[in-house]
């Protein structure tokens, strides 16, 4: 997959995971991207520790948008201390 689809869908995971989590959740386009990617990577290797994915398996888009819900609630734990 090209750098320019990766954006796209970690913008994509990004937007539907703040929407999807109550809160308010401050940031602009880069860090949401980020949540997106970081999201999708989360949901990758917690599925492939828990037996749900093998090896060189990519997680599902539904797996993503929760590993980004995971990473924004982790995120607003930490800006709360």
């Amino acid at each position: 997959m090209g750098i320019i689809a990766t954006i796209f869908i970690g913008l994509i995971i990004g937007l539907i995971a703040r929407v999807l989590k109550p809160g308010n959740d401050q940031m602009g386009w880069v860090m949401t991207i980020l949540l997106g990617i970081g999201g999708s990577m989360v949901a990758t290797y917690g599925g492939q520790a828990l037996g749900l994915y093998h090896a060189g398996q990519g997680a599902g888009f539904i797996g993503s948008v929760i590993g980004a819900i995971v990473l924004l609630i982790v995120v607003g734990m930490i800006r709360k201390r």
